[in-house]
């Protein structure tokens, strides 16, 4: 059975990126999407198993202790993991997942890859950037969610996660969402062509 892919997707806060993937999910709607495990509790409406898998700080610390983990942080002291099985599973079943995760898991994976051989022949990462800082600037405004301290807090933190746009496989500049999820959709397909991503015995 071919491989699927584990696209590892990153972009500063506010540049489109869960827009972004729900408009490829509409198109792709066979994309599965990479649930992240939290040890902070439920907020209003969330799901179980759908929006996060909410542990226990004790079953946080046990998986990791049993390195079920291929990234993990801390965010203010709550913390946040990709569970390998979540995504290499899937992959193995020659199904494509995406992972919507910040610079900082995205490296960690990417350092995991280095060790893991089935684990760099699925994975393909994605940097998402807007058109410029001004235009980034624009749409956090236009949220009306944040405050202007957290506006530039969010500015502050964009300016050092563009800095690592070359860690990555593949650049794309959000100019118009639309626009982007074409190409994002393109890049998918060329994904599931890759020669490294066939079974070995394709043509024995």
């Amino acid at each position: 059975m071919t491989f699927g892919t584990a696209v590892i997707l990153s972009g500063p806060s506010g540049v489109g990126k869960s827009t972004l993937i729900s408009r490829v999910r509409r198109e792709l709607p066979e994309l599965e999407f990479s649930v992240s495990c939290t040890t902070r509790a439920p907020r209003p409406g969330e799901i179980d198993h759908v929006h996060y898998h909410f542990l226990s700080e004790e079953e946080f610390s046990s998986r990791l202790e049993q390195r079920e983990f291929i990234e993990h942080a801390g965010v203010f002291a709550r913390r946040y993991g990709t569970l390998r099985a979540e995504v290499m599973d899937r992959v193995r079943a020659g199904r494509d997942v995406i992972l919507d995760i910040d610079v900082q898991g995205a490296l960690q994976i990417r350092e995991a890859a280095r060790n893991d051989l089935q684990l760099a022949a699925v994975a393909e990462f994605v940097f998402v950037a807007p058109p410029s800082l001004e235009e980034l600037e624009r749409r956090l405004r236009g949220r009306g969610t944040e405050s202007e301290e957290q506006i530039r807090l969010r500015l502050g933190q964009a300016r050092k996660e563009l800095s690592f746009w070359r860690r990555y496989d593949y650049l794309l500049i959000n100019h118009d969402v639309e626009y982007t999820a074409v190409e994002m959709v393109g890049l998918i397909r060329a994904f599931r062509l890759k020669s490294s991503r066939q079974p070995e015995e394709l043509f024995s």
